[in-house]
């Protein structure tokens, strides 16, 4: 019982300070991975051992083709079912044939594959779970990047992978996490290609509507290199070019909301890495009180932590200020094994 505050509740630091005079919420008042309000009362029910408001959000979004809040979703509620899985498994019994329950089943088994010191033959395992969860709903695109992420941790070939991409784009050509997971897979594949990372994720967000999440595609490959330390150097005008998307995507939701703040937690880090201050301090007042663990988790087992310490820095820097040199996340492909985040 002591793991479900983290997953049903923000988590708050016990911190004591004033509101500073930047306008930015004070420490106390930082929330990590907060829930937005559909997928709360979802996670307070499950606390409870009920999956029936799970199961309706998901169907909701299954309904209504909202691949990307799905993704989320499920994600999220896989995470939950890692410390607590019995409503799962009553839904699951209830309900075995659920697409939404397949999915959620699927990620789980993946997330715990890829925590496993015998990763590959738990993956092998999983293969079974993800195309049940394929052929629950034939539209959905998410049951697709759940099985780029395990081609990766499988160390799949080139040929297969792109049979999954070509199915994943075929249900939905701008889906961010499955651009996401492609991404991570040629990272891998070709350690320190990160031009070539960075030619996907432009080309992608090029063909992209300009409210779409691959809109930031290209700075999470700006990330990628930022914190990797080998390749060949990336023009700067590029690394540029890429937070300038995002923060034009960032631009087209509402200040302190916790769909985008992913988004926006990203481009801090790279803004930050990249020197540019000014930009920097205005997308943390768009973050507001929303932290993710994602970029902060990559440097640190307390992400909230390290991003109170980045916002201090930020917020006494001189107004333009050199490239920050590379103190916070490790890179993608180090530390902490991580089936895909975004």
């Amino acid at each position: 019982m002591a793991l479900l505050p983290l997953f049903i509740r923000p988590v708050r630091m016990p911190r004591v300070a004033s509101r500073p005079a930047s306008g930015l919420p004070a420490d106390d008042e930082v929330l990590l991975d907060a829930p937005d309000d559909r997928l709360g009362p979802a996670l307070v029910a499950a606390a409870r051992g009920e999956y029936g408001p799970a199961a309706q959000l998901l169907a909701v979004t299954r309904e209504n083709a909202e691949w990307e809040h799905r993704d989320r979703y499920a994600r999220r509620l896989a995470a939950f079912a890692g410390a607590r899985a019995e409503w799962l498994d009553a839904w699951c019994a209830a309900a075995p044939h659920d697409p939404d329950a397949l999915l959620v089943t699927a990620q789980l088994a993946l997330d715990r594959a890829w925590r496993s010191p015998a990763r590959a033959e738990l993956l092998r395992d999983v293969s079974p779970l993800i195309t049940a969860a394929a052929r629950g709903h034939d539209r959905d695109p998410v049951p697709w990047r759940i099985a780029l992420d395990h081609a990766r941790g499988a160390n799949a070939g080139h040929k297969y992978v792109e049979e999954l991409w070509e199915a994943a784009v075929r249900r939905d050509p701008h889906h961010y996490g499955c651009h996401v997971a492609a991404k991570r897979y040629l990272a891998t594949c070709w350690h320190g290609s990160h031009h070539e990372c960075l030619d996907f994720a432009e080309r992608a967000a090029q063909d992209a509507p300009a409210g779409s999440l691959v809109q930031a595609l290209p700075a999470r490959a700006a990330f990628g290199y930022l914190t990797d330390g080998c390749g060949p150097d990336i023009p700067r005008q590029r690394l540029d070019a890429a937070a300038d998307r995002a923060i034009a995507l960032s631009a087209r939701f509402p200040a302190a909301d916790p769909w985008p703040a992913g988004i926006r937690n990203l481009l801090l880090y790279v803004l930050v890495r990249l020197g540019r201050r000014d930009e920097a301090l205005a997308q943390l007042r768009l973050i507001g009180p929303y932290v993710t663990s994602f970029p902060w988790d990559r440097g640190s087992d307390d992400p909230l932590s390290l991003f109170l310490k980045v916002r201090a820095d930020v917020r006494s820097a001189p107004a333009q200020t050199p490239p920050y040199p590379p103190p916070y996340p490790r890179s993608e492909r180090a530390g902490r094994a991580h089936s895909g985040d975004h």
